[in-house]
Parts: structure tokens; C-alpha cells; sequence
């Protein structure tokens, strides 16, 4: 199963795609989009759709992994990294992908066992589960693999508590 996480943004939106087969996590690219910073939001929103698109087409992913958004005090931030989430949940319901979210503290719990973790525990432990020689950068880059490492646990346990739940 190739899991594909995000950390959605308008500056940066972090990706990672993972293949999991059976307990084991292989990474298989990250990285992330940017948008320039005194470009119109839309021009940047579509910069987003386009580069996510690109990605979807190119590496298949089976199923997406959001961080679900957190309201902050700065609203405008928040509008438009609503915005951005929005053009990445439709570009993966374009091409026919479910799309799982999880909160910033479900990702934590899965990844370190703890659900208010630092940021630097949980981008260790994606640094150990994934095998990687250093620390994604930047930080959203690192997020966006611990939400798909987050969903390949999660999916586990939903898959056996559904496999329980139908005998």
C-alpha cells in the first residue's frame, strides 16, 4: 500500500509518500511545494493544485493522510492554509483517493506515544521508523511523513478492528 501524507500549507506543503508492506515502512519521496510569498492566492492555490496533481499522477499513491487544521490566532493565516487544504482534499477526491485526517495530537500519539510530544521527538522517530540518515527538511516535509506514518498504523488497527467486528 503506497500512503501518501501531507502537511497542508500555502508557503510550504509538505509531502511524503510511503509504501508499507506488512509492519514495514519504506519511504519513497518527500519533499515539498512552495509558493512564492508576494504572488496573488490564487496563483499560489493553483501552484498548489498543480504541483499536488503532478505528484498524485506520479507516484500512485493508495490512500492520503492530512494533518487535520488547528485554529490559531492569526486568521488570515488560517483562511488561507484552509484554502490550500481544501485544493489538496479535492485534488485527491479528483483522482478517485479516500482521504484520512488526523489531528496534530493523534499524529504525536502514533508516532511517539505521547500526544503532546515535541516536534523534535516525533521528526526522530519518523527519522528511525523510515530509516532515513537525517531529519527531513524542512520541518513540514518532516510532518507530512509522520501523518502517513500515523495512517499506516492507524490503517492496521482499523483494518483488524473491522476484520473483528464482521465475524
Amino acid at each position: 500500500m503506497r500512503i501518501l501524507g501531507i502537511d497542508p500549507g500555502i508557503a510550504i506543503v509538505g509531502f511524503g509518500f510511503i509504501d508499507k508492506n506488512g509492519s514495514k515502512l519504506t519511504p519513497v519521496q518527500y519533499g515539498c511545494i512552495q509558493t512564492e510569498a508576494h504572488t496573488p492566492e490564487e496563483e499560489r492555490l493553483l501552484h498548489v493544485y498543480e504541483g499536488m496533481l503532478q505528484l498524485i499522477d506520479r507516484y500512485k499513491p493508495d490512500a492520503v493522510a492530512l494533518e487535520k487544521l488547528f485554529f490559531n490566532r492569526n486568521v488570515t493565516t488560517a483562511m488561507s492554509v484552509g484554502q490550500a487544504r481544501g485544493v489538496l482534499v479535492l485534488t485527491a477526491v479528483q483522482r478517485g483517493l479516500h482521504v484520512a485526517e488526523y489531528t496534530p495530537m493523534q499524529v504525536k500519539q502514533a508516532i511517539v506515544g505521547y500526544g503532546k510530544a515535541e516536534k523534535r521527538q516525533v521528526q526522530e522517530m519518523v527519522r528511525m521508523y523510515l530509516k532515513l540518515s537525517a531529519i527531513p527538511k524542512p520541518d513540514d516535509v518532516a510532518d507530512a511523513l509522520a501523518v502517513a506514518v500515523c495512517h499506516a498504523h492507524s490503517y492496521t488497527l482499523n483494518s483488524k478492528i473491522n476484520e473483528v467486528l464482521r465475524k
